[in-house]
């Protein structure tokens, strides 16, 4: 599976680029997952791949917990859909699907790297593996 991850803001911290490298790097042993930073809300349109399924991260989305997100997950690779594009900071987005990681507001860059957390711990649950090493 393919997720690209889009977050649309000016700047993100240092350390959380340095988290969430190291969640690409767990991950690199379950599915592709790149984060894609972008400045600018217009450049998203451009950016995200019209075939992709589009899920929005917003405080307003399904809030889920991780053994759903892990079903969640392993459905939509059951069901062909293999290009996840998840888009966090714009909510102007056309998505198929909106979720919510929590309904309190936080920094994009911590609530990017919560996603990237998540989806990790998705995957060790599909596969049965203990999250914690």
């Amino acid at each position: 599976m393919k997720f690209s991850v889009y977050i649309v803001v000016d700047k993100i911290e240092k350390f959380y680029f340095e988290a969430i490298k190291e969640y690409e790097k767990r991950l690199s042993r379950y599915c592709d997952m790149k984060l894609i930073h972008i400045k600018k809300g217009e450049q998203l349109e451009r950016k995200v791949n019209p075939n992709s399924f589009v899920v929005a991260v917003s405080t307003s989305g399904k809030s889920i917990s991780s053994e759903e997100l892990a079903f969640k997950i392993d459905h939509w690779a059951l069901t062909g859909k293999s290009d996840i594009s998840v888009v966090i900071g714009s909510n102007d987005t056309l998505h198929n699907e909106k979720l919510t990681l929590s309904q309190m507001e936080m920094d994009l860059g911590l609530k990017t790297t919560i996603l990237f957390e998540q989806v990790y711990r998705a995957y060790r649950i599909i596969n049965n593996h203990p999250y914690h090493k």
